[in-house]
C-alpha cells in the first residue's frame, strides 16, 4: 500500500483516469477540488467543518441538506448555532443528555472498542475533556495551562510543537475517565448558568494560537457544542458497526 504524507502537494494537479478506488483521506484538504465525470458509488465523505462551505452535486449544494438530516437524527442538534444565553443553556442540556444515553447504553466490552483508526468511547470522551478545557478552562478562563492529564489531543499535535508531557503516559480506566468528563461538563454547566449576553460578547484570543480568528466567549461555547454532537455522530456511527 502506497502512503502519500503531508509532504506530497497535489495543489493544482489534474489526475485523468486515475483510480482512487478504496483510497483513504484523512486530514486532508481537499477544498475547491473539481470532480467530473466521475463513479462516486460507495463515496464516503466526513468533514466536522462542512457547515462552513458548499459541497457542490450535480449543481446541487447538499451541505443544507446534510445539516437538515443530520439535525432530525439528532434532535437539539440545531441549537448548537444559539446566540443567547438561555439558548446555549438549551443546547448545553441537549447534547449532554444525548451523550449520557448513549454512554449509559453501551455494553462495557465496547467502551475500549474501536473501528479501524477511530477512537473508542473512552478516547473519544478524553478527547471531549481537552476540547473543554481548551475553549472554556484556555480560550474563556485563559488558564495559563488549562488541560487535565487524562484529556486525548489529536493526532499530530507533537510535530506541531504542544507539550505532550502533560498528559499521562499510561490508560485512565473508564472510571477515571468518567469522573474527569463529569467534573468538565459540570464546570461549563456551571459556567452557563450566569452568563450573560455582554460575557458572551467579550472578545478572547484562539486557544490553539494564531491571529486570523478571535472568537468571543459565545464562539467558544459554540464550539463546545460543535465538538461535542460531531464525536457523538462519529461514536454512534462506530457503536452501531460493532454492536
Amino acid at each position: 500500500m502506497t502512503i502519500f504524507t503531508g509532504s506530497d502537494d497535489f495543489e493544482g494537479a489534474t489526475f485523468v483516469r486515475t483510480s482512487f478506488k478504496g483510497a483513504t483521506m484523512r486530514s486532508c484538504d481537499v477544498s475547491n477540488v473539481t470532480m467530473r465525470s466521475v463513479d462516486v458509488g460507495g463515496l464516503d465523505i466526513d468533514s466536522h467543518d462542512l457547515f462552513f462551505g458548499t459541497l457542490i452535486v450535480n449543481g446541487v449544494d447538499v451541505v443544507p441538506l446534510v445539516e437538515a438530516e443530520l439535525n432530525r437524527r439528532f434532535p437539539g442538534r440545531e441549537l448548537q448555532s444559539a446566540q443567547t444565553p438561555e439558548g446555549l443553556r438549551d443546547a448545553w442540556v441537549a447534547v449532554q443528555a444525548a451523550w449520557a444515553e448513549t454512554v449509559a447504553a453501551t455494553p462495557s466490552d465496547l467502551v475500549d472498542a474501536h473501528v479501524d483508526d477511530e477512537w473508542s468511547l473512552a478516547q473519544t470522551l478524553r478527547h471531549l475533556t481537552l476540547a473543554t478545557d481548551a475553549w472554556l478552562r484556555g480560550g474563556i478562563m485563559r488558564l495559563d495551562q488549562p488541560f487535565h492529564e487524562i484529556g486525548l489531543i489529536f493526532t499530530g499535535a507533537d510535530r506541531m510543537g504542544f507539550d505532550m508531557s502533560i498528559f499521562r503516559p499510561d490508560t485512565p480506566t473508564f472510571d477515571e475517565v468518567l469522573a474527569v468528563r463529569a467534573e468538565r461538563q459540570q464546570l461549563v454547566t456551571d459556567f452557563l448558568a450566569t452568563a450573560t449576553p455582554e460575557l458572551l460578547a467579550e472578545e478572547r484570543a484562539n486557544p490553539w494560537g494564531g491571529d486570523d480568528w478571535k472568537p468571543t466567549v459565545g464562539d467558544c461555547v459554540r464550539v463546545i457544542l460543535e465538538e461535542e454532537w460531531a464525536h457523538l455522530r462519529y461514536i454512534r456511527r462506530d457503536l452501531a458497526l460493532l454492536g
